[in-house]
Parts: structure tokens; C-alpha cells; sequence
């Protein structure tokens, strides 16, 4: 008697073993990657309402982090400028040009500009700048060379994990509370003698309980 099926069949159970192995793995690979923040989150440059070039005002004017995030130093969080800080110069300065109308009329009526916030955390983490400040966590190591930057965008993922990496180890990271808004500033040929002296003058202590960040 002749088989109903052809010889091929035989091997369809070894080929639904060794799919039903590999889907799971690289569908667990895919979301693991396509979901996590280094995709989803690193490279976001939203259009702000005014096209402001950090490049310009940090990059090549030298304008201080500081002068417009005025509160970092003493805040959780690291306040939008308000108008008058913009207005500070374009009363002067390209006081007619019309990217500059939304300003003007901001200036004009009192109602403040709706910039669009590029870093954001969950509101499940708590964060706050000037603990980062004074442990001397400069800038970019969150933010990127924002004075390279003609839109602002996400530089790194803000993720738990790439967090925690840096609360384990945060020597490599600290600096001079001096030179924290300095984008330029380069780590000494002697790093380690660097990050001894910091962590004697200034020992810290980052959490890496859950308690840490989630209270």
C-alpha cells in the first residue's frame, strides 16, 4: 500500500521543533531591543514652536547651560527659560525676525511659550539635577554635546539600566563641580588620580536600591 503523504513529511516535526525554538528566542531578541529606550527613545528631536540652535547660543556665542536653566543647581529640575530670558537680547538683537514672532508675541500678551520637552523621565523615577550638579556629572553625560546640537536631540536612553551603570561606578563620570556646563572639558591624562581626588573632596554615595529612584 502506497503512503498518502510524500517522503518530505517525515521531516515536519524536526522543522516545527526548531521553530517553535528559535520564534520565542527572537521574538523575545526583537522586543528586547526594538522596544527598549536605546531604540525608542535615543535619536527623539521633536520641532520646538522657535527654531533655537544650541549650536549657535551654547556652541558659538558660549552662552552658559546655566543663564537659561537657571535652577539646575538648586532644583529637581532644570527649569525651561522664560520669555524674558529670551527677550533679555532679541529686544536687541534680530528683534524683527519673524522665527523670532512667537517670541515676541509671548513677550506681548504674558502667555508663555509651549516648548516641547525632549528628556523625560517616567513619573514612576525620581530624579533631581542638582544632586547630579554637585556631584560634578557634567552635562553632557546625560544631554550629549547639546552645543553641537542645531535641534536638540536624545542622546543616550535614560533607561534603569544605563543609570544604575553609572551609580555603580560613578568615578569615570564625575568632573569639577566647575566645569560641569563646560561641553568641552576633557578628563586629565591621570583619570583615576582625577577620580580619587574627587571621590576624597567629595565622596559620594549613588543609590542602587529600588528606593533609590522609585519612592
Amino acid at each position: 500500500m502506497s503512503q498518502p503523504f510524500p517522503r518530505w513529511f517525515n521531516k515536519l516535526p524536526l522543522a516545527a521543533a526548531a521553530v517553535g525554538t528559535a520564534l520565542p528566542v527572537l521574538a523575545t531578541a526583537g522586543i528586547w531591543y526594538y522596544g527598549s529606550p536605546h531604540y525608542t527613545d535615543v535619536g527623539y528631536r521633536p520641532i520646538q514652536p522657535v527654531p533655537y540652535s544650541h549650536k549657535l547660543h551654547v556652541g558659538d556665542l558660549g552662552l552658559d547651560c546655566r543663564y537659561c536653566h537657571a535652577s539646575v543647581e538648586v532644583s529637581p529640575v532644570a527649569n525651561i527659560p522664560p520669555t524674558q530670558a529670551c527677550m533679555n537680547c532679541h529686544r536687541v538683537v534680530k528683534r524683527d525676525s519673524e522665527a523670532l514672532a512667537p517670541i515676541r508675541d509671548s513677550d506681548k500678551t504674558g502667555n508663555p511659550m509651549h516648548w516641547i520637552r525632549v528628556h523625560k523621565l517616567p513619573d514612576y523615577a525620581y530624579f533631581t539635577h542638582k544632586a547630579h550638579v554637585a556631584a560634578g556629572i557634567g552635562c553632557v553625560t546625560c544631554h550629549g554635546r547639546i552645543d553641537q546640537m542645531d535641534v536638540v536631540t536624545q542622546d543616550q536612553p535614560l533607561s534603569m539600566s544605563w543609570c544604575l551603570d553609572c551609580h555603580r561606578d560613578p568615578a569615570l563620570h564625575r568632573r569639577p563641580v566647575a566645569e560641569v556646563t563646560n561641553m568641552r572639558w576633557v578628563p586629565p591624562k591621570d583619570a583615576q588620580g582625577l577620580a580619587a581626588k574627587l571621590a576624597s573632596e567629595r565622596p559620594v554615595n549613588p543609590p542602587v536600591a529600588c528606593s533609590g529612584c522609585h519612592r
